[in-house]
């Protein structure tokens, strides 16, 4: 299955998603998004943990951010942001790849880990349901509660008539 996208504009082609490829997105998005305990704690957890090298050990660097007037308009450079990526290799050839916010060389390695983990059909349901469905389920627990915060602070502004012409 297929999803087309609006062509990209460095490619005379559209670009097409498959289901697997929005699977890997959603999982590759809440690992990023995630604390780096809470990964910690789900790869305390995770049993029995495979043993894997380093391709890229973890390594921070500088990326930069596009954005897009109204959401629609042509890219512009918004600025630089610090990432950490890392790639590691699972015993049975998987590779998988782990790029977060910040200075987060553990977080980034254990994104990278579970990132290989969840590419093996066999394992995926469970730690879908385990890991990935906890983390974004935190991830809006997150969202709501700086929503509820800034809602707090909201005011409202009305216009008074004066009496006078």
């Amino acid at each position: 299955m297929s999803i087309p996208l609006r062509p990209d504009p460095a490619y005379d082609r559209p670009m097409l998603m498959t289901a697997e490829t929005h699977l890997r997105r959603r999982w590759m998005a809440a690992l990023a998004k995630a604390g780096s305990a809470e990964l910690e704690a789900a790869w305390g957890a995770l049993t029995p943990q495979p043993d894997y090298t380093l391709l890229r050990r973890p390594e921070t660097g500088l990326t930069m951010l596009q954005g897009r007037a109204g959401g629609t308009g042509q890219r512009f450079n918004l600025g630089e942001a610090t990432l950490t990526r890392c790639t590691v290799l699972l015993t049975d050839g998987t590779q998988g790849f782990g790029y977060v916010l910040g200075r987060a060389p553990r977080h980034a390695e254990l994104a990278a880990l579970f990132d290989a983990l969840l590419q093996d059909e066999a394992a995926r349901p469970a730690l879908l349901t385990q890991v990935i469905e906890p983390l974004e389920a935190a991830h809006a627990a997150r969202k709501r509660k700086a929503a509820a915060k800034a809602r707090a602070t909201r005011v409202e502004f009305f216009t008074m008539v004066r009496g006078e012409d």
